[in-house]
């Protein structure tokens, strides 16, 4: 299933599910796991909210070889961890809010998401994928300088202002994406691409990352899972490129569709 959670024009939040023509069937019952079923009846979003709400977003750095070369720091050796705020979860097509407190160095980071879609501990790469609901398109918007300095040499501080982690437009189900590491994935700003690269690059796959996650750990239904982004962030060009406002950033992943969002101060 392309799952979509929209609000309609009564302002309404409703799942649908989007078909192979674009249309979006309204769903009725529990989605999260009773029964529910795909009407005949189409919407048409006011909004484009979060797929989800997640239960936490857990967010795996540097898990891509040349993005971590391009900063000038060392391959890991085990999964570098960092957390957001689910607070900034927002819908395609949903401004980014540039913070008053750092306006000139947000930028951009294309990322795979992943969904866990029932309790997770101590999960075998072998039996991973099975606790996956789905994927969706993320952004991991960064303040860097947040990020690197005035966060306490903590990554969280810089990456969880409000509006920095776009999700979406759709949360894509595992039965549709067997496979989620051989998948193009770039990200395009201004109609520029900036990112362009393939999920099979990353150091620590799919299966790794959850059965790391989940190591005397659990995580949640609801728990999002940023993969980490490939090379071409905007901080590390030169000159740096940053989001301004008027821009438009959009992240593109195979068989999940474009996730849109505009800039603004």
């Amino acid at each position: 299933m392309r799952l979509a959670r929209i609000l309609d024009k009564n302002n309404q939040v409703v799942y649908a599910a989007e078909q192979k023509d674009g249309r979006l069937l309204k769903i009725e019952g529990d989605i999260s796991g009773g029964e529910s079923r795909i009407t005949d009846e189409a919407v048409e979003p006011s909004r484009w909210l979060p797929p989800l709400d997640p239960t936490a977003i857990l967010c795996i750095g540097l898990n891509y070889r040349k993005h971590a070369e391009e900063g000038g720091v060392p391959v890991p050796e085990y999964p570098v961890l960092f957390m957001k705020n689910p607070a900034t979860a927002t819908g395609h097509r949903e401004p980014i809010e540039l913070p008053a407190v750092c306006t000139d160095e947000v930028d951009y980071e294309a990322e795979l998401a992943v969904v866990i879609g029932k309790p997770a501990c101590n999960v075998s790469k072998k039996d991973a994928l099975d606790c996956v609901l789905g994927y969706m398109c993320s952004n991991d918007v960064s303040a860097r300088i947040w990020q690197s300095k005035l966060g306490g040499s903590q990554w969280c501080r810089g990456k969880s202002f409000n509006t920095f982690a776009p999700l979406g437009p759709l949360l894509v189900t595992r039965d549709e994406l067997p496979n989620p590491n051989a998948l193009a994935i770039k990200s395009i700003l201004n109609g520029e691409t900036m990112q362009s690269s393939n999920t099979k690059d990353m150091i620590f796959d799919v299966p790794t990352l959850i059965s790391f996650l989940s190591e005397d750990t659990t995580l949640l239904p609801g728990t999002v899972i940023l993969t980490g982004t490939p090379e071409g962030v905007g901080w590390a060009r030169n000159p740096k490129v940053v989001l301004k406002p008027g821009d438009t950033i959009a992240v593109e992943i195979e068989g999940l569709g474009r996730l849109e969002n505009p800039v603004t101060a």
